[in-house]
């Protein structure tokens, strides 16, 4: 069946239906309350996993990093010393790989953890860790510990 275009009568939506041009809705807050420091894909060599052929013959990881703090921790001047600092994180992660050997993703992921959630402001945090050279038919393997 065809339409008749012609024929077709077009119902004008009631002005409460359209959209405000310029004013959003007075319940309508959009307003910065968090901010996220991001560090992905981080590639470390890591000695970790527990099968013999993993023990000893360090393997690539890649470690991502999502901090969301709270809006007080904001800079307040455009200064190095407001920053939250990524060296932190990185240098972090790097003094956790080097420290020991690890069975797990699981348990190097949890330290990681514990080091970026005791600083201040930190309210949200996502640690991933993927080993991308496991399967040649896989991007990567890995696991996220998230608060969220």
């Amino acid at each position: 069946m065809t339409a008749n275009i012609e024929s077709a009568t077009v119902v004008p939506l009631p002005a409460s239906h359209l959209p405000a041009a310029h004013h959003p809705p007075a319940h309508h807050d959009v307003r910065p309350r968090t901010h996220r420091v991001h560090l992905h894909n981080l590639c470390v060599d890591a000695d970790i996993g527990f099968h013999d052929f993993e023990i000893g013959t360090p393997q690539r990881l890649l470690i991502s990093v999502d901090v969301t703090l709270d809006l007080a921790q904001w800079p307040r001047s455009d200064t190095r010393e407001e920053a939250w600092n990524y060296d932190f994180i990185r240098e972090g992660i790097l003094t956790c790989v080097a420290a020991r050997r690890y069975n797990l993703q699981e348990t190097l992921v949890q330290e990681i953890f514990a080091m970026i959630a005791r600083c201040p402001g930190v309210i949200a945090l996502s640690i991933s860790s993927r080993k991308p050279d496991v399967y040649p038919d896989a991007q990567s393997v890995g696991i996220t510990l998230s608060s969220e």
